[in-house]
């Protein structure tokens, strides 16, 4: 037994417990002395450190689907090309926060200090271009075409370039096979704006901050289908930006590939002819005026007739779409949007406007049918027409006495339709128009689908204009107050004509419908809606919303959604009438009709064919060239701004273009080995099982002289233009252009 007292014990282990109250109380009043510290003393400052951390996004953006032409031939795809970028987190950790690497980076990519540390700048309201727009915890790109030497330097020192890669990566590419650029078809692509994240934030496919997106032609209309599934990686980083962990990781899905109804051989003669054609004319003379035609714009369109499908669209002037890879330049932009380019961003072939000139007799023949006027009828086709004092002549005052509306069609007869457009003008009740007008010539047109969208599948086609009743009463509407200011009876020959406008120029007067009736005046159309509407009656009267798009394919090849054409209604003419303008197009082409000279020797016991020749007057410019042609399969309509005549500029061209679809010489022999396309092509490119698409390869174009030039002289009518005539012109003033 222990000698030790039992009240000493008790004593000794009175005062332990005492120690160990008072250690806990100490550590109590520390912790708490260290909780209200934290909380109250520091509270602010530690709740702003640990708001800073959370999740940071790193993206690994899609590879973008290609766009093939309808025989799989790549007209947009990708290429893998050596980017190298630079993380800015690991920048920032360097004590000079990156500009000794930076610099050692200039030097191994021969680039400016500076432009590589402007490239890995992020983006501000104060921050001018280039600087970078996406996340900062991503690869920033430095250059996207670094070569091979380059990056092996860059990854065998990696010592040097710490935060710094160099990895092969897949960027666009526009193809252009066979040199056929098909600018404005295909568009181009730039990143995303904060405004268009977010818009997208809840929508169906939102926008990462990294993607690249459609700006316009098929890049736009598809690139929900193109543009694919970013792939995202979720890091947990704290309030430095280190990483503390992976949270999340959603794998890339690529685009889907678009297939075209596009023949990039067709594409590539459409592009070059249309070229020639404004490059020819360039050095040939007004006869008139004795200037020199401009010839500064000009369109083309291919198209299927039984279904609307666009086998080629070129447009002039035109551009490289490769220039926006890897963002533009400030001197290409300015170039691209500039006047003295004459905008080549515009797609002529959707959003290029003019007078229609003669190619609109079609719609003014099928307006006087439906308004009681036989088609066999006889109409006389005098050398002029009159109107109280004005004279409308035929070109040349050439006249043909009582002929038929096809007659008038293949002589393009400008008095017959004078002599149409005015009866049913007064017969409408004139300037005060009846309750129950019919206003067949301006119903018609817009039956035939123009002053409207033809729902192409493009950005941002234009309507054109049909200047009808209501029109004129909104235009009149809209410009009253300016004309009412500027005019003054008696004035200057401008002031005249403002006067007469803001006293009434919400009346559909006589000459406003007699130059209707030819496709002058104040009617606007495009080459598309032209298109269109020659294609109804090749294929018996049948409208179809032109398609470029013709199938979407999965990237694994397995889904195939085809994009099949889409009727948007019928001609407003019986099946008797679309035959009889078709007879009468047919007549242009053969002896005596104003295109005949152009398609000497052409097969027309094999391939029929039909056209109708325009040259349209615009106010203050060089007469437009039309020229609207069709055979069973094709559809073919150009038009070249300030170009002349319709068959004298765009004639040979278009010629060209058939040759080649057709494989024709210039005698018109046929060999169908040569023959780019003697048929629509109907079937899709075959998908192979890893989903790759085996395209053939397409030889540069090679253009041979199909036919002699012939006479110079071209037969097609044209309205005089007396100056100082109010009555007879309009109000150049208001429309900004004469019959």
């Amino acid at each position: 037994m222990s000698n030790i007292p039992e009240t000493g014990r008790t004593q000794r282990v009175q005062i332990r417990l005492v120690v160990i109250q008072v250690l806990v109380f100490s550590l109590l009043l520390t912790l708490g002395g260290r909780l209200w510290y934290l909380q109250i003393r520091n509270g602010d400052e530690y709740t702003a450190e640990a708001a800073g951390n959370g999740v940071q996004q790193v993206v690994q953006p899609a590879v973008r689907g290609s766009i093939l032409d309808a025989r799989g031939v790549p007209l947009a795809d990708n290429e893998t090309r050596l980017v190298v970028s630079a993380s800015r987190t690991e920048l920032l950790k360097m004590k000079d926060d990156g500009v000794g690497v930076l610099t050692r980076l200039a030097d191994v990519l021969d680039m400016k200090v500076q432009d590589v540390r402007d490239k890995v700048r992020l983006c501000d309201s104060k921050t001018p271009q280039p600087c970078w727009n996406g996340s900062p915890y991503q690869p920033i790109p430095v250059t996207d075409e670094a070569t091979t030497q380059q990056a092996l330097q860059i990854r065998e020192r990696a010592e040097d370039f710490p935060g710094i890669t160099a990895e092969p990566t897949a960027v666009r590419r526009y193809a252009a096979p066979g040199k056929a650029k098909t600018a404005q078809v295909l568009g181009y692509l730039s990143p995303v704006t904060d405004e268009e994240i977010q818009k997208a934030q809840d929508g169906p496919s939102p926008y990462l901050r990294s993607d690249q997106v459609g700006r316009s032609g098929i890049e736009r209309t598809y690139d929900k289908e193109l543009r694919g599934k970013a792939g995202v990686t979720r890091y947990e980083v704290d309030n430095l930006g280190r990483v503390m962990g992976e949270a999340e990781n959603d794998p890339a899905v690529p685009g889907s590939n678009l297939v075209t109804s596009l023949d990039a051989r067709v594409q590539a003669v459409a592009e070059y002819e249309l070229a020639a054609a404004m490059k020819k004319v360039r050095g040939e003379t007004d006869k008139i005026t004795g200037r020199t035609y401009e010839a500064d714009s000009g369109a083309v369109v291919v198209m299927e007739s039984k279904t609307g499908r666009i086998v080629s669209m070129a447009s002039q002037p035109d551009y490289d779409p490769n220039d926006w890879v890897g963002g533009i330049s400030g001197k290409q932009y300015a170039k691209l949007t500039s006047k003295k380019s004459n905008y080549p961003l515009l797609n002529r072939a959707i959003q290029g406007q003019a007078p229609a000139g003669s190619i609109f007799k079609v719609v003014s023949a099928s307006a006087a049918v439906r308004g009681g006027h036989p088609f066999d009828g006889r109409y006389n086709c005098s050398s002029s027409y009159s109107l109280g004092s004005q004279t409308f002549a035929n070109f040349e005052s050439q006249g043909h006495g009582p002929i038929t509306l096809g007659d008038a069609l293949k002589y393009s007869c400008n008095t017959v339709f004078y002599r149409l457009g005015h009866e049913e003008w007064a017969r409408d009740g004139g300037i005060k128009p009846k309750k129950d007008a019919k206003n067949w010539f301006y119903r018609t047109a817009r039956d035939f689908g123009l002053g409207a969208e033809t729902g192409i599948d493009l950005p941002n086609e234009v309507k054109g204009r049909i200047p009808d009743r209501q029109w004129k009463q909104d235009f009149w509407k809209a410009n009253k107050d300016a004309w009412c200011k500027e005019g003054k009876k008696g004035g200057t020959y401008v002031q005249q004509i403002a006067y007469e406008s803001c006293l009434e120029g919400n009346q559909l007067k006589a000459y406003d419908s007699i130059n209707y009736a030819i496709g002058q005046g104040d009617v606007l159309v495009t080459p598309i809606q032209m298109a269109t509407a020659y294609a109804a009656i090749s294929n018996g009267g049948t409208l179809y919303a032109p398609t470029v798009g013709k199938a979407v394919i999965s990237p694994d090849g397995k889904s195939i959604q085809e994009i099949k054409p889409k009727s948007t209604g019928k001609l407003p003419i019986d099946a008797k009438t679309v035959k009889d303008l078709d007879k009468g197009l047919r007549s242009v082409v053969e002896p005596g009709g104003t295109a005949a000279w152009r398609f000497g020797g052409w097969p027309q016991d094999k391939i029929p064919m039909r056209a109708k020749t325009g040259t349209a007057q615009v106010y203050g410019k060089q007469t437009t060239s039309w020229f609207a042609t069709y055979t069973d399969d094709y559809t073919i309509v150009m038009t070249i701004s300030q170009g002349g005549t319709g068959s004298g500029a765009s004639g040979p061209a278009v010629r060209k273009i058939y040759d080649a679809l057709y494989g024709l010489d210039a005698e018109g022999n046929q060999d169908v080995k040569k023959a780019l396309l003697p048929k629509p092509q109907k079937a899709l490119p075959k998908v192979q099982p890893d989903g790759s698409i085996h395209a053939p390869k397409i030889e540069r174009y090679n253009p041979e002289p199909t036919q002699p030039e012939g006479q110079e002289a071209d037969p097609e009518n044209l309205i005089p233009q007396p100056p100082g005539q109010p009555g007879l012109t309009g109000s150049p003033a208001a429309t900004g252009r004469r019959p």
